[in-house]
């Protein structure tokens, strides 16, 4: 008797553990009028509220890549909203597409600032939400996206950038930035070269923000997403994906976001 209640506790536990996972669902915004389309990822058997992740995407659009980051973010506790700053979900499928579509948010940063605040709204409203405790990340035009947030002095904890444009047309003012930084670059990456790394850390010192910069020799654009490979061969463009520093990056950005989550 004493078995088949053993076995059936241990049956009812694997159930209940079971169904504890990490739940996304398709969420839709707004912002001046554009319906903007992300993906909210949480855990459900974590209770209460907690940190949460703003997710930016690359220059291709809000897509499966941006979205298994989220998802990552979930397993790790936090609640995690992929963004969308081109609107209405738009990807792109070409280059050329991808740069007319990120210049038109990069170019109009009161736009692109109203589209990122209503990803922000939208994620300290969620019941799992602690609306105290926000970071971004962003990779390619979204490490872009994140770091011109924090210029501008967005109330975030702090923001990671990988691979991220590191320019500014408006560089950070001192006293400005309220966020914690941490960008990770390839040092083969022609599109985020040494002069622009170099140009950053002195943006960053003069502004006296709290930033930390990471390359990585040998690597190119794009280096942690897995499909980089074959979209470096089919547009000829100067992107590989390195395991070791998707690996590296990824685990020094959690460690950077736990710090800046229990940071006071």
């Amino acid at each position: 008797m004493k078995k088949i209640i053993l076995f059936i506790s241990l049956w009812y536990l694997a159930g209940s553990v079971a169904q504890a996972a990490v739940q996304g669902k398709e969420v839709s915004y707004q912002a001046n009028g554009t319906t903007l389309k992300g993906y909210i990822a949480y855990d459900d058997a974590i209770k209460g509220k907690r940190p949460a992740v703003l997710v930016v995407h690359e220059w291709w659009g809000h897509n499966a890549y941006a979205r298994k980051r989220a998802d990552m973010l979930a397993e790790l506790g936090y609640t995690a909203l992929a963004v969308d700053m081109y609107g209405d979900g738009r990807q792109a499928n070409h280059p050329d597409e991808a740069g007319k579509f990120a210049t038109e948010v990069s170019r109009n940063m009161p736009m692109a600032k109203a589209r990122f605040e209503a990803g922000m709204q939208l994620l300290r409203k969620q019941n799992t939400v602690d609306a105290r405790q926000i970071a971004a990340i962003g990779y390619c035009f979204g490490g872009g996206v994140v770091l011109a947030m924090a210029r501008m002095g967005e109330d975030l904890k702090g923001v990671a950038s990988f691979h991220g444009s590191l320019g500014a047309d408006n560089p950070a003012q001192p006293g400005k930035i309220k966020a914690r930084i941490i960008s990770f670059t390839g040092e083969d990456d022609p599109m985020v070269n040494a002069d622009m790394v170099a140009a950053f850390k002195q943006e960053m010192g003069n502004a006296g923000a709290n930033f930390r910069v990471v390359t990585y020799p040998g690597v190119k654009h794009s280096f942690t997403n897995p499909d980089a490979d074959e979209l470096g061969k089919k547009f000829n463009l100067p992107l590989a994906y390195n395991a070791a520093a998707d690996k590296d990056s990824w685990q020094q950005a959690i460690a950077f976001l736990r710090e800046v989550f229990a940071a006071k």
